[in-house]
């Protein structure tokens, strides 16, 4: 099973051009829609529902919310990194058509080809916010809604045959450390090493060796850190924001505990903390994705994803099939060159027809 996706093995299936899914896509790719500024982006969405006769709502937090046949729930997040990539429609190398612009992979190509595919199929479609910061929208959805779908199809890169089964989880906190001041001749620990100790004890405990995949560890990262002698020349302080990622190994109270453990001084503000998931290949969604990716000519890739998305949040709450799908290579998640064939994602739409309608069934 593939850690990640990257460009389509089989690019070779004779797909139509789908000229209003690309409209769509082009429409919504050209509507910035950075975290927190998802309205506009999020109305475009909506009238393309309202065009096709669908109910449709934008809910109290912003998600657009069209639901229908609930045996199967198609959503993705509408909500972007920050970055200015002029759009545009350029010819590839290969000779395809090809869309550049933010969001244009990470997630407007799985969002807008399950848009099309909701209203062809008549499944339930959500559009959700604030997944690259906090899945504000699909926390809200889960709270919202009286009951689980049959099953859920989460919109993520994972190249039109990729399909992803598996995210590792999050845990993150803030540590913070305060010791007396002192010349920095005594031997004793200050905050700053009681900080560097600490954190150099959680990365050597979870430290493993090349050959053990990195979707199978627990990886520690520092994102900040501060410090140094307070204003009132006192005391010394140290903050450091941490993140660690969890494999379904753990659970992240489990990983919350061991470095809790390495705690000498300070002590740790747990903030975030989202469980690992990984899906059964038997399910039925996973059996309807690999069908439907061979009928539209290619070989399914079965990936686990190294980071998280949103349907770590559906898993934690619903107990039913799901899978994470959607075109695109996820190498360009964030990237300054962020781009998508237009071939690929009319396959990804046909797939995305034809797995729906066989959950459906």
């Amino acid at each position: 099973m593939s850690e990640s996706a990257g460009e389509p093995e089989d690019a070779t299936a004779s797909v139509p051009v789908d000229e209003d899914a690309r409209d769509l896509l082009i429409d919504v790719v050209d509507t910035p829609s950075v975290t927190g500024e998802e309205a506009e982006a999020a109305e475009v969405l909506a009238d393309f529902f309202e065009a096709h006769d669908r109910e449709v709502w934008v809910d109290d937090v912003g998600n657009v919310r069209a639901p229908a046949d609930d045996s199967v729930l198609l959503t993705s997040h509408i909500d972007t990194v920050p970055g200015d990539i002029p759009v545009r429609v350029e010819e590839g190398e290969a000779g395809e058509q090809v869309l550049w612009g933010r969001g244009s992979v990470d997630a407007k190509g799985p969002l807008c080809s399950m848009a099309v595919a909701a209203v062809r199929t008549g499944a339930s479609f959500v559009g959700v916010v604030g997944e690259e910061v906090d899945s504000r929208g699909a926390r809200h959805l889960v709270e919202d809604r009286d009951a689980e779908p049959g099953a859920v199809i989460n919109g993520e890169p994972s190249g039109w045959d990729g399909i992803t089964l598996g995210y590792r989880g999050l845990l993150g906190g803030t540590y913070v450390a305060t010791s007396e001041s002192g010349h920095s001749s005594r031997p004793e620990n200050n905050a700053i090493q009681d900080a560097i100790g600490w954190w150099s004890a959680v990365e050597e405990e979870f430290g493993h060796d090349d050959w053990v995949p990195v979707f199978e560890r627990v990886t520690a990262k520092p994102i900040s850190f501060e410090g140094g002698i307070t204003d009132d020349g006192l005391s010394v302080e140290a903050t450091a924001d941490v993140q660690l990622r969890v494999p379904p190994e753990y659970t992240t109270e489990e990983v919350r505990e061991i470095a809790d453990g390495h705690l000498t001084n300070g002590t740790v503000h747990w903030h975030d903390a989202v469980e690992p998931v990984m899906m059964n290949p038997r399910t039925a969604a996973a059996r309807a994705f690999r069908a439907a990716v061979r009928q539209v000519g290619g070989d399914p890739r079965l990936l686990r994803k190294t980071g998280t998305s949103d349907m770590n949040v559906y898993a934690q709450e619903w107990d039913c099939p799901m899978v994470t799908y959607g075109p695109g290579d996820s190498d360009l998640d964030h990237a300054p060159d962020e781009h998508v064939s237009l071939a690929e994602y009319d396959r990804a739409v046909a797939v995305l027809e034809t797995a729906t309608e066989q959950l459906q069934s």
